[in-house]
């Protein structure tokens, strides 16, 4: 696909270093890929890190699901890295067939399995999609499969239930991320996965990790590294942004249903220097 010719640059756009995003699932339905339309063109990254499950392969060959906004997301992509933004591409579980062309490069994409991205100021962070390290993805694919098919029954939910709420002039909520918080269970699972992706950064000898998969925006140093999570554009809406000083930025573009008067310029920010 060729990308569209160059649109001028909108008044309020930011220019930063590195550009992080992952967990897009184009494929699936319900997602919020309008959302992530809007926000692309605001942002102008040296480097864009699409972070690992831009598309579902899982749910493609299930059912076939490509509508004209895809191609459009696409086409955003593929012109930046026209006009010059390196953008690399880091497979994971559900763009797992991606793993076979490791090394190559589509359109000026290049894919790989993982990187290691350096701040302004010098520091390591690793950067993957972080599905290896996931137990159930890695030893029982087909019990990764059920939970995939229970998260898209969640979000087909949603979807009543958030009409509902809209009707009632309620904001947006998430039955998926409720369970996720709630349940004792998810939590500790979580946790195992960021306590292991923050272990393989230590024996990476970097400074830090950068991931997705879990769905789970997120930014600390629990484990003695710094730990940075992508979160996703299925129902959150998260992006991790580098500026040119070196400082991380946590960018959640917010609720749709949320009023405007509530809005940022360009999401709420949650900074974070090392």
């Amino acid at each position: 696909m060729r990308a569209t010719p160059r649109m001028e640059e909108p008044e309020n756009v930011r220019h930063v270093r590195a550009l992080f995003i992952s967990d897009v699932h184009l494929g699936m339905k319900n997602i919020r890929v309008a959302e992530l339309i809007k926000f692309l063109p605001l942002y102008e990254a040296d480097t864009i890190y699409i972070v690992g499950d831009l598309i579902d392969g899982w749910r493609l060959q299930k059912e076939w699901h490509w509508p004209p906004l895809y191609d459009e997301l696409a086409s955003i992509l593929l012109d930046k890295a026209e006009r010059g933004t390196r953008m690399v591409y880091l497979a994971g579980n559900h763009d797992e067939f991606l793993r076979d062309y490791l090394g190559t490069y589509f359109g000026g994409v290049e894919i790989v399995d993982r990187a290691i991205h350096e701040t302004a100021d010098g520091r390591r962070y690793l950067v993957i999609h972080g599905d290896q390290f996931d137990v159930v993805v890695a030893n029982a694919k087909w019990l990764a499969h059920i939970g995939d098919w229970a998260y898209n029954f969640a979000l087909r939910v949603n979807v009543l239930v958030n009409w509902v709420r809209r009707r009632l002039g309620l904001a947006y909520w998430s039955l998926s991320a409720w369970a996720k918080q709630k349940v004792k269970n998810a939590v500790s699972v979580m946790g195992r996965f960021e306590e292991a992706l923050s272990l393989e950064a230590r024996n990476s000898q970097v400074d830090g990790v950068i991931c997705g998969h879990i769905h789970n925006a997120a930014m600390h140093h629990k484990f003695g590294i710094h730990y940075i999570n992508s979160g996703d554009w299925v129902e959150s809406c998260t992006a991790i942004i580098e500026t040119h000083e070196g400082e991380f930025e946590l960018i959640r573009w917010g609720d749709i249903a949320a009023p405007p008067k509530k809005r940022r310029r360009f999401g709420r920010r949650q900074k974070s220097r090392n």
